[in-house]
């Protein structure tokens, strides 16, 4: 990690390009004197400044990240995102190990999913039960895929129990249930604050048909849309257990991954979730097995 330089203020852009030390600095409001104390300690010991600065106490571990995510256009959450949402791991935890089965993941489906000349598919997380983890796991496979660069869309598409409006805090007031329904006009798509081109659709009101609406034809039409606009779109589901709902939007995605718990769900459920699709035009990806 570089010394910090005693140059003009920069702008939001140039960050990646200034030293580490620099960043460490600002973030800290360190002195004259504490950048001073630790470059003497970086030269007598040989290491980083960042290294120097956390052995004296005048940085913390976390500030160290933080300074690299901006050099690297890599997105971290900050304080409050910590607090206000735990599960997504990917923003929280970046070197745990379900931050880097999902970025596994990742590299599957972009793998999968990206063939020449084939028209841009939408991906739906499904499962059998409800506490399977769909949530948790669209949500977090959204923000890697996002970490990549480019545009990325998380749809709620779980029209009886809905939780990604919680997950990234953002208004549930409309959603897709609003647009199936031809109830709103208003923008319903909203930007996550602190990862960069990531969005989320919310579900909006729960809805008395939730079927009925997925059925239609303005959900295909709207998912191709989407498609069109967004690199990569991520749609979390209801439970298989809870009606068709999984399998009739896995059918407009055209693409499907199938998310299963260790030790809760029955084989014989896993099974019966992939044969209600046989006969259709989705591509199941594979299968993850969510062990937390």
């Amino acid at each position: 990690m570089n010394a910090p330089t005693s140059g003009a203020s920069v702008n939001a852009a140039d960050l990646h390009d200034r030293p580490i030390g620099d960043l460490i600095r600002d973030a800290r409001n360190l002195s004259a004197a504490e950048v001073e104390k630790v470059l003497s300690y970086q030269r007598q010991h040989g290491v980083r400044f960042g290294e120097a600065a956390v052995t004296l106490g005048l940085a913390s571990p976390d500030d160290v990240l933080n300074a690299l995510a901006q050099q690297f256009h890599y997105p971290l959450a900050n304080a409050e995102r910590r607090i206000a949402s735990p599960e997504l791991v990917t923003l929280l935890q970046p070197f745990s190990v379900q931050a880097e089965a999902i970025r596994a993941v990742r590299s599957q489906v972009t793998m999968r999913l990206t063939k020449a000349d084939a028209p841009r598919q939408a991906l739906a997380v499904i499962s059998p039960d409800t506490g399977d983890g769909k949530t948790y796991f669209a949500a977090n496979l959204a923000v890697a895929l996002a970490q990549l660069g480019g545009r990325t869309l998380l749809v709620d598409a779980d029209l009886r129990g809905p939780r990604q409006h919680e997950v990234f805090k953002v208004s549930n007031a409309a959603g897709l249930s609003s647009l199936l329904s031809g109830r709103t006009e208003s923008q319903v798509i909203q930007s996550v604050e602190g990862v960069p081109g990531l969005f989320v659709l919310p579900c909006g009101p729960i809805p008395p048909n939730p079927l009925e609406l997925i059925e239609r034809p303005a959900f295909g039409l709207l998912v191709r849309e989407l498609t069109a606009k967004f690199d990569h779109v991520v749609i979390d589901t209801a439970a298989g257990s809870l009606g068709s709902d999984a399998c009739v939007v896995a059918a407009k995605c055209g693409a499907a991954l199938v998310l299963t718990r260790k030790h809760k769900n029955k084989v014989s459920g896993l099974q019966d979730l992939v044969a209600s699709m046989a006969g259709s035009s989705v591509q199941l990806l594979g299968a993850v097995v969510n062990e937390f």
